[in-house]
C-alpha cells in the first residue's frame, strides 16, 4: 500500500464516516467522501482543498455508486481503503413497520454496502492489495426488540462480508468486519425513521427506553485511532468489536447464547445431520 493512502468513505458527512475522514486527512492522507449531503462537509474541504473530495452519493442507487466509485478512483488515481460506513435506523416493532420502511431501510443499510463493494473490487483486485472495512454493529449476532430491521441488515452484511473476505483473501484484499458499538454519531435522531407506534407496545417501549437511558454514547471521534492503527496492520482481523464497553457486552452475548444451545442440547441431539 502506498504512502499517501486513498479512502474511499460513505456516510461522510457526519458521525463516524466525518470522524475517519477527518482522522484519515490529519493523517496526511486523501479522501473521497461520500454522502446524500456533502454541505457539511464544506469547512473540511476548505482546509484540505487538495486531499478531500466530497462527492453526493445515495449509496441506494446501484448505477450512482458504480458512477461515483469511477470518479472517485480517476480524482486520485486509484482507492486503496473502503469504508462502508452509510446506514440509517429504523426504530420500531416488526409488526409496526411498513413495506416501504422496511424496504428503504435495507436498501441503505444492506444492499448500499453490497454495491459499494461490488463497485469498489475491481480497482482493489487491480491493485492487488487493499482494505475493505464494513461497518455493522455489536449487535449483529443477534436482534433487540425495536431496532430488530436495523439489527437485520448490519447481520446480512456481517454475513456476506464473511463469505466476500474468503473470496477476495486470493487479491490481496483484506476484509474487516467492523462491529462497532454505541457512539453519539446522530444515528438515533438525523438518522432515525420511526414507526407509527401501536398502543400494544406501548409497556414494552418504556421498558426498552428506561433500560437505554440517555446516554448518547462516547463522541465519534474517539473511535477513529482504533481504525487509523487497524488500517495500517499488515495482517488485519477479520472482525473487531470496537469500543471498550461494546466487547465486554459482545462477549456477555455469547456466553448467555451459548448457555441458550446448552439448555436445549438434549433435543437439539435426537435429530441427525
Amino acid at each position: 500500500m502506498p504512502s499517501t493512502r486513498t479512502w474511499f468513505i460513505t456516510g461522510a458527512s457526519r458521525g463516524l464516516g466525518r470522524a475517519f475522514a477527518e482522522a484519515a486527512l490529519s493523517a496526511g492522507d486523501r479522501v473521497v467522501a461520500a454522502a446524500r449531503n456533502v454541505e457539511p462537509l464544506a469547512d473540511l474541504t476548505e482546509k484540505h482543498p487538495d486531499t478531500l473530495l466530497p462527492l453526493a452519493l445515495d449509496v441506494s442507487d446501484r448505477r450512482a455508486v458504480f458512477e461515483t466509485v469511477e470518479r472517485a478512483a480517476a480524482a486520485f488515481g486509484g482507492l486503496d481503503i473502503v469504508v462502508n460506513n452509510a446506514g440509517g435506523m429504523l426504530y420500531g416493532m416488526v409488526e409496526e413497520a411498513t413495506e416501504k420502511q422496511i424496504r428503504d431501510h435495507l436498501d441503505v443499510n444492506f444492499f448500499g454496502a453490497v454495491w459499494v463493494s461490488q463497485a469498489v473490487l475491481p480497482h482493489l483486485r487491480a491493485r492487488g492489495s487493499g482494505r475493505l472495512l464494513q461497518v455493522t454493529s455489536m449487535g449483529a449476532g443477534g436482534g433487540m426488540a425495536s431496532v430488530g430491521f436495523y439489527g437485520a441488515g448490519k447481520s446480512a452484511l456481517d454475513s456476506v462480508s464473511e463469505a466476500l473476505a474468503m473470496e477476495v483473501a486470493q487479491f490481496g484484499v483484506k476484509v474487516t468486519i467492523v462491529q462497532m458499538g454505541g457512539y453519539a454519531t446522530g444515528l438515533f435522531t438525523a438518522g432515525t425513521t420511526e414507526t407509527a407506534p401501536a398502543p400494544a407496545y406501548a409497556g414494552l417501549r418504556a421498558e426498552l427506553e428506561e433500560m437505554w437511558g440517555d446516554e448518547a454514547g462516547p463522541e465519534a471521534s474517539t473511535a477513529a485511532p482504533a481504525i487509523m492503527k487497524l488500517v495500517g496492520l499488515p495482517d488485519p482481523p477479520r472482525r473487531l468489536i470496537l469500543g471498550d464497553r461494546s466487547f465486554d457486552h459482545v462477549l456477555e452475548m455469547d456466553r448467555a447464547r451459548a448457555e441458550q444451545y446448552r439448555a436445549s442440547e438434549s433435543l437439539s441431539r435426537m435429530a441427525p445431520g
